[in-house]
């Protein structure tokens, strides 16, 4: 992987660049949607891609329990796995540790309860059908299994192996994301735990990378990480010739501590990672906060990834605060639910006004709903309860975001980042269309 930081922008962290993966150019500022099971919910990969996404996330913890990680190395990795042509991310796992371990059965995801409700953040995925069982130590996590009740435990060195197997062009060192409810000895402790997880998964991606690339060589048997080595080869570069090994991004921790966040951005900061991950449960009100304390430590000349946000304005806020990814499940949700993002702000398609509403959901989008189709009969798919409803509310959420992120990035090129984030957010929160 190669990053390249193309301009900065004047009075802000804010950049535009450029990343270079084996499989495509992303080009960032970008929203990565979520393919948490190898699929972005009811859309195909070719629709994902013709709505202007370069570049999609997988999740380690629900690949690995179904189909098995084997089974997609096998298969040639999990973009190979689902027909999708461009980069791929996988997330290492890390965050079901914190939704299915100490905040379980709490109502705290990547949503804190400190503040009123309307600051809350959606968590990063969907996890409403995952195991009641997950227990933290300090060497990895055991977890029960939703789909057959078998006990697993995840290393730092088994979360890179199933990623490696996984195949993608961008994996996530394995961390402990934290609530910030909790008192500031787990915090500490927490992070000290994270910080030793990220050195062992570097550390572990650094020896299958010498060992895949060794075998590609010939020099080492057809043996790997103690598995048989018959599926899929490591990755190559399009003329097949040179091993590509996937590039591994670090998380920085630390809740919502001015002093955790800024120790954790210079320790992360400080090793060998390709890129950098900013994890964590936030209150909305504070998180601009948070994130500029780490991006204004972290190194400039690497990548900087927002997990799990994606509504508008807090992808102003990221952009303007040194980020450069960001990934979450909120549009796809939110159109499955039938609210649907236009720049006047979001709507609920099944409110009884948009029955008998002709007009599109958005008179100026370009996605292929709102070229084909009338807001009222996106009402009716969802009233009937269609599968379609979920496709084309999906492609135009999906649409919306991906290229807000698009025009932010086009923002900063013509040097009007301010005055289009201060004309967005003002027609998004405080005019009706």
């Amino acid at each position: 992987m190669q990053f390249k930081v193309e301009k900065k922008l004047n009075k802000s962290l804010a950049r535009v660049g450029e990343i270079k993966t084996t499989h495509g150019e992303i080009h960032t500022p970008a929203f990565v949607p979520v393919a948490t099971k190898a699929s972005v919910k009811a859309l195909t990969p070719e629709q994902v891609k013709d709505l202007g996404a370069e570049i999609i996330l997988g999740n380690t913890y629900h690949l690995y329990l179904q189909p098995g990680d084997e089974l997609v190395k096998n298969a040639g990795g999990v973009g190979k796995f689902m027909n999708w042509h461009g980069p791929t991310m996988t997330d290492s796992g890390g965050f079901q540790v914190f939704s299915l371990g100490v905040a379980y059965g709490k109502e705290i995801s990547k949503v804190t309860k400190i503040t009123d409700a309307s600051f809350l953040i959606p968590e990063r995925f969907d996890d409403s059908d995952a195991p009641r069982l997950a227990k933290i130590g300090a060497d990895g996590v055991s977890f029960k299994s939703h789909l057959d009740g078998s006990i697993h435990y995840i290393t730092p060195e088994k979360s890179i192996q199933i990623q490696h197997n996984l195949g993608a062009d961008i994996i996530f060192a394995f961390d402990e994301c934290t609530s910030p409810v909790e008192n500031l000895q787990y915090q500490e402790e927490a992070l000290e735990r994270t910080h030793r997880w990220a050195e062992r998964s570097l550390e572990e991606h650094k020896r299958l990378n010498g060992a895949e690339k060794d075998f590609l060589a010939g020099s080492r048997p057809n043996v790997f990480a103690g598995r048989s080595f018959s599926g899929r080869r490591p990755a190559k570069d399009p003329d097949n010739k040179t091993f590509s090994a996937p590039a591994i991004f670090g998380i920085v921790q630390g809740g919502r501590n001015e002093n955790l966040r800024k120790k954790s951005a210079k320790f992360i900061g400080s090793l060998d990672f390709d890129g950098f991950g900013i994890g964590g449960s936030f209150a909305k009100e504070d998180m601009s906060t948070a994130v500029r304390w780490v991006n204004e430590i972290l190194p400039e000349n690497k990548p900087r990834h927002l997990l799990g946000i994606g509504e508008p304005e807090d992808i102003f806020m990221g952009v303007e605060n040194g980020v450069d990814l960001f990934d979450c499940v909120t549009p796809t949700r939110n159109a499955r639910n039938g609210t649907l993002y236009t720049k006047h702000g979001k709507i609920n398609i099944m409110n009884v006004k948009y029955r008998d509403d002709f007009g599109l959901i958005e008179k100026s989008c370009e996605c292929y709903t709102c070229k084909n189709y009338s807001i009222a009969y996106l009402t009716h798919l969802f009233r009937g309860k269609e599968m379609l409803a979920a496709i084309l509310a999906s492609i135009h959420n999906l649409y919306f975001i991906v290229n807000l992120v698009k025009k932010i990035r086009q923002s900063i090129l013509d040097d009007n980042f301010f005055d289009f984030k201060k004309e967005f957010l003002y027609t998004y929160f405080h005019q009706n269309g």
